[in-house]
């Protein structure tokens, strides 16, 4: 039952959209030193909610890309 549990375990949204944007980063569509704002043209209509998301965690969209990828916890306190 242990074993069934650890696979279980749900992934912070913002896990996800951090993988999204590394993938962006990885095939070129963005740099690491571009800022924030120049990825919500590529999410278009959900980028309100990423941008709170983002804003909820203390990012502001002049912050580099790189800042977001370096988060190695979603934890929220």
């Amino acid at each position: 039952m242990t074993k069934t549990m650890t696979n279980s375990l749900v992934v912070h949204p913002m896990v996800k959209f951090q993988r999204q944007v590394k993938s962006l980063v990885n095939s070129k569509v963005v740099q690491a030193e571009d800022r924030i704002w120049k990825i919500a043209f590529l999410f278009g209509d959900d980028w309100s909610h990423w941008r709170q998301e983002l804003e909820d965690f203390e990012f502001s969209m002049q912050d580099p890309i790189s800042h977001l990828l370096a988060v190695e916890s979603w934890d929220e306190e």
